[in-house]
């Protein structure tokens, strides 16, 4: 693991994005308190990647054509999770 200084890593920006994307750890230290982790994130790590977008879509043709279970009281959302 490596810690560098917010100035340090602005000043060589692209060595560090480019070691961190082999894998290595890179901590930048903010000031005496603040840490930030530099690492590469792949599609997966965002929430509305392709995926998501597809379910969101089928959820929506669902609720269009009324396959819908309406709940409104505290015991029917205990059955709908099971509890």
């Amino acid at each position: 693991m490596l810690v560098i200084s917010s100035r340090e890593f602005r000043q060589n920006q692209k060595l560090y994005f480019e070691r961190a994307d082999k894998g290595e750890q890179i901590i930048v230290q903010r000031g005496k308190d603040k840490a930030y982790a530099l690492t590469p994130i792949s599609e997966e790590d965002v929430y509305f990647n392709a995926e998501m977008v597809e379910r969101i879509k089928q959820s929506i043709k669902q609720v269009e054509e009324g396959k819908v279970k309406r709940v409104t009281t505290p015991e029917g959302i205990s059955d709908l999770l099971g509890l």
